[in-house]
């Protein structure tokens, strides 16, 4: 498929799960957590998978030869929606080199020291990396907003906790994020969406099973009881935050294969919009490099090609039988060699 085709077909897949900058959200009506692609079966779901891993692989490798741009990945969700199994499939074929993953628990005290976007300023990824934050910032208005006891222990001054405060972080967030991309690192943003039944399910699995024990904490059944309270901060925390720069996009969560599918779709995408590309050499570099080439090819076992890779990419391109013509005028061969560079 030509690249063009490919990256049209992946926009138009993702397009029913951003959340167009503007909009007015309410998340239980607008976005469904069973939805999936009418044109995908889940049958045909993991070798669908394999490929978006596969490209994310090879957009990563030049992300990372470039050192031009840098990514941020925000995953948030409620507990049990797949967070940490998201990250692991989609990102089972990457360079571990290139990719950082962060997570955020309660603030230390040297954190609360700080301003509320500190700590994650702080692992923000660098240029050519792909950083994910496991929770993000936005748990500064969605857990926050939901326990306002959380606000009062970052020591703010009275008037920075007052009335507005959302709409202020809001603002605050957006700008920070319009900096980042304005500097060269892109912002996507993920937000697992699961229904409350599929939540259920998925706690009495966790208890169920032994070796599922240790993801389960009593925690977790007590933040459900405030389901409607989180309910209300996602549906204003799209509304806000969901810009032309960073916009969100609702993945349906219920259905864990479709989920790692559209995730690893919504990251392919961004960086075939990036389009990183192999650095190039210069003139004199490419000179001294084919100098070396020489030298190397001189020092190759009698009866061994002097080039294999030469070899066997002039084999592939002759039918791969190997029983054509060979290139004789060595012009043509030195043509050759610098095409193959």
């Amino acid at each position: 498929m030509a690249h063009d085709d490919r990256g049209r077909r992946i926009a138009e897949a993702i397009a029913p799960l951003r959340v167009p900058p503007g909009t007015r959200v309410d998340l239980e009506e607008d976005y469904d957590p069973r939805y999936k692609a009418d044109f995908v079966k889940k049958k045909d779901g993991a070798e669908l998978l394999r490929t978006g891993v596969e490209l994310l692989a090879e957009y990563q490798e030049r992300l990372a030869a470039q050192d031009t741009w840098g990514v941020l990945v925000c995953l948030q969700a409620l507990d049990a929606a797949g967070k940490d199994g998201t990250i692991r499939h989609v990102m089972s074929g990457v360079n571990p080199q290139g990719v950082r993953v962060r997570g955020f628990k309660v603030p230390s005290t040297e954190e609360l020291d700080h301003d509320y976007l500190w700590r994650y300023a702080r692992e923000l990824p660098p240029r050519g990396d792909i950083g994910i934050f496991n929770r993000s910032h936005y748990e500064e208005v969605l857990v926050v907003r939901v326990h306002p006891e959380l606000l009062d222990r970052q020591q703010l001054p009275p008037e920075a906790k007052g009335k507005g405060v959302w709409d202020r972080r809001y603002r605050e967030i957006n700008d920070w994020e319009h900096y980042l991309v304005d500097n060269g690192f892109r912002v996507v943003k993920l937000f697992l969406n699961l229904s409350r039944e599929e939540q259920r399910v998925r706690f009495l699995r966790r208890i169920d099973l032994p070796d599922h024990n240790w993801k389960f904490s009593p925690a977790d059944a007590r933040e459900r009881l405030r389901w409607d309270d989180y309910q209300e901060a996602f549906s204003e925390m799209l509304s806000a935050t969901s810009t032309e720069w960073a916009p969100w996009y609702v993945i349906p969560a219920d259905r864990k294969w479709f989920a790692r599918l559209a995730t690893a779709a919504v990251l392919v995408d961004t960086l075939m919009d990036i389009d990183p590309q192999y650095p190039t050499v210069s003139t004199d570099t490419r000179a001294e490099m084919l100098q070396e080439k020489a030298a190397l090819e001189a020092e190759a076992p009698k009866g061994t090609e002097p080039d294999p890779f030469e070899a066997e990419a002039l084999r592939e391109e002759e039918g791969g039988d190997g029983t054509q013509k060979r290139r004789k005028k060595k012009g043509k061969k030195g043509k050759h060699r610098k095409d193959r560079s």
